[in-house]
């Protein structure tokens, strides 16, 4: 009979953290975003999180009874990041300027070439050494909505927060053949 030393000895590590994280944000060629530190936003990412996958699935009716078959992978999530914001607001302005690179919000014009606002994140789960345990690539990624930070008179413990929520064509995990 399993006792609780066989399981602690089957948990590698002492098991994953979900705290031990590191996002990278990289900035569009095509779209000025300003001034955008890359290892300050990998700081101030308060939340963000693994992909899930979806494969499809095929229903084929035979006699009354169906059998299913893998259909294709589809890629329909979002991936959303929650920056804590500080008061130079240069995470902040690089997603708005980005966002109205993209479409400006006086004159609805903007960059249309995708390969001139997409870029490539990377969410890395690390282990309590700063080692990488895994990562993910979302490729071709943009943002498409920056919510609001709500403001409070009566809020006197909390650091200003917001989400950014990206699209992406696809993502690839590491250590999965290809």
């Amino acid at each position: 009979m399993a006792n609780i030393d066989d399981f602690r000895a089957k948990l590698l590590g002492g098991g994953a953290r979900a705290n031990q994280f590191k996002v990278t944000i990289t900035t569009p060629l095509g779209i000025s975003v300003g001034p955008l530190d890359l290892e300050k936003t990998s700081f101030l990412v308060r939340a963000a999180s693994l992909p899930a996958m979806t494969l499809g699935e095929i229903a084929v009716p035979f006699r009354g009874r169906s059998i299913y078959i893998a259909g294709d992978r589809t890629f329909d999530e979002t991936w959303s990041t929650t920056f804590l914001n500080d008061t130079d607001f240069m995470i902040r302005n690089a997603m708005e300027r980005w966002s109205n690179g993209i479409n400006d919000l006086k004159n609805a014009t903007g960059v249309s070439n995708p390969n001139l606002y997409q870029v490539d994140l990377e969410v890395q789960q690390l282990d309590r050494d700063d080692q990488l345990l895994k990562s993910y690539i979302f490729r071709n990624a943009w943002p498409t909505s920056i919510t609001a930070i709500d403001l409070n008179a009566d809020t006197a413990d909390a650091i200003e927060e917001f989400e950014v929520t990206w699209r992406y064509q696809h993502f690839e995990p590491s250590d999965v053949s290809f």
